[in-house]
């Protein structure tokens, strides 16, 4: 079963991802045109970008602790996980528990071509060439197997192509929001709980250090704007979805013009 691990590592009583449904990833095996992918910005323990790409009905993913890099000069390291059901690709939410735990923005969204008629073996090889068509990444990018981190096949390197859609921008600062939503981590708990760590600081996803005291002030943020939400008669705290911007669109591009 693709899911197995996936489906192992969550208790869904308690988790809003999806558990996957096998007949749809039955339908959409096989595709090879108009494959889905998604980069999610999760702050967890750690705060890191997942990176999914759709290839037989399940998505493969990519933890990258820095995110994307638009500069091809950036080599940034992407760990293998657990293929993810392909209804994962449009979560965003809050994980109040458990694996995971923590809350997961839509970053970015769209769809990849693979840059060779044979992906498995491209990943097998160790070495898979691919273009991005979303809202934040485009153009041509490389995955690379590496041994020179962990030491094990689930160590890799994620690297731009140099393109009309590279640059010097670093992206994950410049287009920092949700493309689903709109809205920041903060927006995103405000719209769920906020409440949902406070009674217990050991439940923290992050309990100390840098990203410790980050999931402090987003808690502390998203209540205010709850609070703030039901003083205007429970007005919606996320903003309308709406298609990306020209700004979004084409970062790089836009950046260079204003320099100019």
């Amino acid at each position: 079963m693709p899911l197995e691990r996936y489906r192992q590592k969550r208790d869904f009583s308690g988790s809003p991802e999806p558990a996957g449904d096998d007949r749809l990833r039955a339908k959409r095996a096989g595709r090879r045109k108009g494959l889905f992918f998604c980069v999610q910005k999760h702050l967890a323990s750690h705060l890191h970008y997942d990176l999914r790409l759709e290839l037989d009905g399940v998505l493969l993913s990519w933890a990258v602790p820095k995110g994307p890099s638009l500069d091809p000069k950036d080599k940034r390291f992407a760990a293998q996980t657990e293929d993810h059901p392909y209804e994962y690709g449009m979560f965003e939410g809050v994980i109040p528990s458990g694996y995971g735990a923590g809350i997961v923005m839509l970053w970015d969204y769209g769809t990849w071509r693979p840059e060779t008629d044979d992906v498995r073996a491209a990943l097998k090889k160790g070495d898979l060439k691919f273009t991005l068509d979303g809202y934040k990444l485009k153009g041509s990018w490389v995955l690379v197997r590496t041994r020179g981190y962990s030491g094990t096949k689930d160590s890799w390197l994620l690297i731009k192509h140099r393109d009309e859609w590279s640059g010097p921008l670093d992206i994950t600062t410049f287009a920092p929001l949700s493309v689903k939503s709109e809205g920041d981590f903060a927006d995103i708990l405000a719209a769920d709980d906020p409440a949902v760590w406070t009674s217990n600081r050991q439940d923290l996803p992050a309990k100390t250090g840098e990203t410790g005291a980050l999931l402090a002030a987003i808690i502390e943020e998203a209540a205010r704007k709850k609070l703030a939400a039901a003083a205007r008669g429970g007005a919606r705290t996320r903003t309308t979805h709406r298609r990306g911007t020209k700004a979004t669109r084409r970062p790089a591009a836009n950046a260079r013009k204003k320099k100019r």
